[in-house]
């Protein structure tokens, strides 16, 4: 069995999938990477075959039809033979440092007494034409250098969660919690680190800056009018995290900090669609910021109340055309301060 298994999703990444898989292979015979080609028309089939001869031992490529990145991951979570799991963008690298670190603390975790369900380090937004990077860490909600659970995790900041960058898994845990990621919809990522939480114990923070987030192509996902172009499957998104809560909730409010902690991430994902749907300004996705709260308010009202009432929630209602202006404002402000979008 290998230690860990990373994925890289690749759609028509022949451009830069190299970076990528070159940084992970400095992980030597203890890791295994798998190349899932997503229905690519370029190179990528044959830059993934490529490394499959040169690296047989480490390298394996899954050729499918195009289903789109949740496919790709939940195809990689199935092929996995490591013991634990990391969803690796293929415009996206790690650093060699940290990554020699991240693999010395899985070895010595490995077997313990106490099975070590998630490990979180530090991600950097890698952004075009800026030399001063942005860091996303986590030392003051996380314990650092131990094992710990939910009760020992303290409070986050408002825009700071832990996203798909930060985290690895189990793999057998992500099976176990029976995750399946929808086909053919963005900004699945949300759910890959919503979703299984529920069923995390023991987790372990290393403060090194292991991956770094590229940012800043015009064709990515993250960019804002290609986010509100496809604002129905931010919708779809944001609708499964609130069926997921809300139909596990006397499960989850068990553990209070988990359910805060998931609360609280709902919250920040809500509020992104809402300002999405206000930044169109169109009517129709003025309605369908409506009928998102509104379906939220059916699921539980309660949980409603929490969001629509919380800071974020009513920064995003205010009445009218200035109402909506301050928002915006609001959302601008916010995205220099975390340097997202």
């Amino acid at each position: 069995m290998k230690l860990l298994s990373f994925t890289v999703p690749c759609y028509n990444s022949a451009k830069y999938m190299r970076k990528c898989i070159d940084s992970l292979l400095k992980g030597g015979e203890d890791i295994e990477i798998i190349i899932v080609n997503d229905g690519s028309t370029d190179e990528t089939a044959a830059i993934a075959d490529e490394y499959v001869e040169n690296y047989p031992s480490v390298v394996k490529a899954i050729h499918k039809e195009n289903g789109g990145h949740g496919s790709a991951v939940n195809a990689g979570v199935e092929r996995a033979s490591g013991l634990y799991f990391k969803v690796v963008d293929s415009d996206d690298w790690v650093k060699e440092e940290a990554y020699m670190q991240i693999l010395e603390t899985l070895r010595n975790l490995a077997g313990g007494e106490k099975v070590l369900d998630m490990l979180v380090s530090n991600f950097v937004y890698e952004k075009t034409g800026e030399n001063r990077h942005k860091v996303m860490r986590y030392k003051h909600a996380l314990p650092q250098n131990e094992m710990f659970t939910w009760q020992d995790v303290r409070h986050f900041h408002k825009g700071q969660y832990i996203l798909m960058h930060s985290v690895i898994f189990r793999t057998k845990l992500l099976r176990e919690c029976g995750l399946k990621l929808p086909e053919h919809t963005f900004y699945v990522d949300n759910l890959y680190v919503f979703e299984p939480l529920p069923y995390v114990r023991n987790m372990y923070y290393l403060d090194v800056n292991f991956y770094r987030y590229y940012i800043g192509r015009a064709d990515q996902s993250v960019n804002e009018e290609i986010m509100i172009g496809r604002i129905d499957q931010q919708i779809r998104v944001n609708k499964l995290m609130i069926d997921y809560l809300t139909e596990r909730k006397s499960q989850i409010m068990g553990n209070k900090k988990l359910y805060q902690y998931m609360v609280s991430y709902l919250d920040i994902i809500t509020t992104v669609s809402s300002i999405l749907l206000i930044r169109s300004e169109t009517e129709e996705n003025l309605e369908k910021k409506k009928e998102l709260w509104e379906y939220l308010k059916k699921k539980d009202w309660f949980l409603y109340r929490k969001l629509r009432y919380g800071l974020l929630g009513y920064c995003m209602n205010l009445p009218g055309r200035g109402g909506r202006k301050i928002s915006v404002e609001g959302y601008k402000i916010c995205r220099r301060f975390f340097n997202f979008n």
